[in-house]
């Protein structure tokens, strides 16, 4: 089996793959304090529940854009699964050529989109990642990645009008019931989910400009699912498909 493991700047994405058949998936808060032997045991318990052992895994592939968390992780799995990892990197085989002016700036975690996606769906495409932040990705037909555009992530923006306006609070993140609101909260879940969904829809047509009116746009990520329905523009959402490239980029170079 393989573990491929994402980390994020807010959460670590965990996915247990018996060849191409994700068995289990976990996410687990990012933090950088914390050492191998502790997310040793995180991970132990969370195999546990799911009646896995650490021996069943033969390969571990780690992402990352938390450069602090990468040696510890490494140092985990060659302690506690015996397996020295595989690291993704620009230099791996992916799949897709990175067109990219500086190829090492390109997140690990956009390579990975990249490269599944342009595997599952053929080019040309965009993909919507959301996360810490929300990264927009486009892929021509040959597969060549030309980079995108980066924005603040909902959850940032909302913590962003808690600490900066006095009188505003912390709000969930959810789908208010009508874009008027009618209360403090409301109005706040209305500005941050439907003007998100405005936001996605007018970076789409803009990249579909440059790049392809037919181009696919596929969404991942944990906001995904609660901002795609409102937006017109994204066609699917693949909830792990950061966990999918990590299988297909250790298939590709193992």
């Amino acid at each position: 089996m393989l573990l491929a493991i994402d980390i994020g700047n807010t959460n670590v994405v965990l996915g247990v793959f018996d060849k191409e058949r994700l068995v289990e998936n976990w996410r687990v808060g990012t933090n950088a304090q914390i050492t191998p032997d502790e997310y040793a045991m995180i991970f132990k318990d969370l195999f546990g529940f799911a009646r896995l052992e650490f021996s069943q895994i033969d390969g571990v592939i780690i992402s990352t854009v938390v450069p602090p968390l990468l040696p510890v992780m490494i140092e985990m799995s060659r302690k506690y699964f015996r397996i020295e990892p595989m690291v993704v990197t620009p230099e791996l085989k992916t799949g897709i050529v990175i067109r990219y002016d500086n190829p090492k700036e390109v997140g690990a975690d956009r390579i990975v989109n990249a490269a599944a996606a342009y595997k599952r769906f053929g080019g040309p495409l965009i993909i919507v990642d959301f996360g810490t932040a929300t990264t927009f990705c486009a892929i021509t037909n040959k597969g060549e990645y030309l980079g995108g555009a980066i924005c603040p992530g909902m959850k940032i923006s909302a913590e962003a009008l808690f600490q900066r306006a006095s009188k505003l609070p912390r709000v969930e993140l959810a789908k208010p019931s009508k874009v008027i609101g009618s209360d403090t909260i409301s109005a706040m879940q209305a500005g941050i989910i439907y003007g998100y969904a405005g936001l996605v829809d007018g970076l789409v047509e803009r990249m579909k400009a440059e790049l392809s009116r037919d181009a696919k746009v596929v969404a991942t990520g944990g906001l995904a699912e609660l901002v795609s329905p409102e937006t017109r523009t994204i066609h699917e959402v693949i909830p792990h498909l950061t966990l999918e490239g990590l299988r297909l980029l250790y298939d590709l170079n193992h």
